[in-house]
């Protein structure tokens, strides 16, 4: 697939990066209304209690009827530190968490004013981790449907959905044994349990 036009998640799940590994051009939708139930502000990680979420506070909350480039992160609420301490507590033990961990701080602690900017240099550094070479750029309007040769991907993966896909990239996980392997979690799960071996796993999956 050459072209594809998709929403700008907060440390996305790997099928999200499974499809932005395949594609030569990605353009990443900015004039979208806001959605409340996204991965837009949250992504879920893998603990020994199973899954849980990790949300970007947002200016207005569920009143909030911005597009999405113009939505601003609530730093009101200590969500940095909270963050940060939970994926510490979750993947300290996991085999590349060292490997990540600077780069990842620095990410959650770029006080960046929209949420928009912030997920995408998250999306530009995952991009580099992975060895994803594709050309990105955002949308300067909306468009509700585009021509067929541009893949329509937004809202592909939701948290009311996003474990669904009939296909999952499998590799070991640090609490496995207590949860069973959770499929589709953020690309950090894969990250910090196969650091660059990452990018051979999305490459053998390829659709």
């Amino acid at each position: 697939m050459s072209k594809i036009i998709i929403d700008n998640q907060y440390f996305g799940c790997i099928n999200y990066y499974l499809i932005l590994f395949q594609s030569k051009y990605i353009k990443i939708e900015q004039f979208e209304n806001w959605e409340k139930a996204s991965f837009r502000n949250r992504c879920v990680i893998a603990t020994s209690g199973g899954m849980i979420n990790l949300t970007v506070p947002v200016q207005n909350g569920r009143n909030q009827k911005s597009v999405f480039k113009d939505v601003k992160i609530d730093y009101s609420q200590n969500w940095q530190q909270q963050h940060w301490k939970t994926l510490l507590s979750a993947y300290n033990k996991s085999p590349f968490f060292e490997y990540y961990q600077t780069s990842v701080e620095k990410l959650l602690n770029g006080n960046h004013i929209f949420l928009f900017d912030l997920n995408l240099e998250i999306l530009n550094w995952v991009l580099k981790m992975l060895k994803i070479s594709a050309k990105v750029s955002v949308t300067e309007y909306y468009e509700k449907v585009y021509p067929s040769e541009t893949a329509d991907y937004r809202n592909k993966w939701l948290p009311k959905n996003f474990q669904q896909d009939a296909f999952s990239i499998k590799y070991n996980q640090v609490f496995q044994q207590q949860t069973g392997f959770l499929p589709n979690l953020s690309i950090l799960d894969l990250l910090f349990n196969e650091g660059p071996n990452s990018a051979n796993l999305l490459r053998q999956h390829m659709l």
